[in-house]
């Protein structure tokens, strides 16, 4: 991705400072396309950790993020009615609260990546696509049928996200994706999705590989998840059904698979291009579908190809 990934950090994190006193002079409409731009980093980028380094095909990834967003909104929205305290922050306080169930929606996310991670993943290629796809389904329907998390009708959380969080988000995961792709677990990654046959017979456990992935990919999704809610300030299942596991799954090919500014730039590319398309109404969705056709036919690696696929270098013995 870069050779100095400590400087791409602290450039995203200086460009979300920036961003955000730059926001409140940009009509809101804007902003918030942005947002979901940025979140579209954080989903796209995660799961190319799964699907594109480690050769996995997941399709729970919307189920992750549905994850995120209600244990971040049953903090700042369900648990405030029950704790006073919690009721009346101030600004300051607010958004440290609002730090603290991202975190929370990504340990939730983690867990639940984790349990399904660990006795899934030793499956291959199809099935464990139908696993995932049943692990999304399942979020979907024991949230649609807890009245605690709102039900069928759906959960109104305050509005919290905003530039700099969402701008930091997405510095921060392409941040850690990168440096996980290049250390050790990187190495076993790629070897995995190369050919798992092979790199098991050198020893490398394929198994806690991908379970790895999905934990760290949940991590990030479930924080997506929990911006995206607090940036429409309401959350719905339907909003993580099956169809935005495959949105997601879109954006990781169209940028590549295994490249990390490709998903990233896929992400935010087809965020801004989908904004005009609304005008067509009904018809939006078919000139979408025709866009990615001819977009796959004349470039099917992807907007970036592998760029940013660098595998672990080892120095050889004898090496001046």
């Amino acid at each position: 991705m870069t050779r100095h990934p400590r400087a791409l950090l602290l450039a995203g994190l200086a460009a979300a400072v920036v961003l955000q006193w730059v926001s409140g002079r940009v009509i809101d409409y804007y902003v918030q396309v942005f947002l979901i731009a940025m979140i579209n980093v954080m989903l796209a980028v995660s799961l190319n950790l799964i699907n594109g380094y480690t050769g996995q095909f997941s399709l729970g990834h919307a189920g992750f993020m549905a994850v995120g967003a209600y244990a971040s909104g049953f903090l700042t929205a369900i648990l405030p009615k029950s704790v006073p305290a919690l009721a009346g922050l101030g600004p300051v306080a607010e958004q440290l609260w609002f730090l603290v169930a991202l975190l929370a929606a990504g340990g939730v996310a983690a867990l639940c990546g984790l349990a399904v991670g660990v006795p899934s993943l030793r499956l291959r290629g199809d099935y464990l696509a139908i696993v995932t796809l049943g692990f999304g389904e399942i979020i979907r329907v024991f949230i649609q049928s807890n009245d605690t998390l709102g039900g069928q009708r759906g959960l109104s959380v305050p509005l919290l996200s905003n530039t700099f969080w969402c701008v930091a988000g997405a510095a921060v995961t392409m941040y850690v994706c990168g440096c996980v792709v290049k250390s050790t677990y990187g190495c076993a990654y790629l070897c995995t999705r190369d050919d798992e046959i092979a790199a098991e017979a050198v020893g490398i456990d394929t198994t806690r590989a991908k379970v790895n992935a999905f934990v760290v990919g949940a991590f990030f999704a479930g924080i997506a998840g929990a911006l995206f809610a607090h940036a429409l300030q309401y959350t719905n299942p339907q909003n993580f059904d099956f169809v935005k596991s495959v949105e997601i799954v879109v954006l990781v090919i169209l940028g590549g698979m295994g490249s990390t500014p490709g998903a990233a730039l896929a992400a935010v590319a087809l965020t801004f291009a989908l904004e005009p398309l609304r005008s067509l109404g009904a018809y939006r969705m078919v000139v979408y579908a025709l866009l990615l056709i001819v977009f796959m036919l004349v470039r099917p690696q992807g907007i970036l190809g592998r760029l940013g696929d660098e595998r672990p270098r080892t120095r050889a013995k004898g090496a001046s």
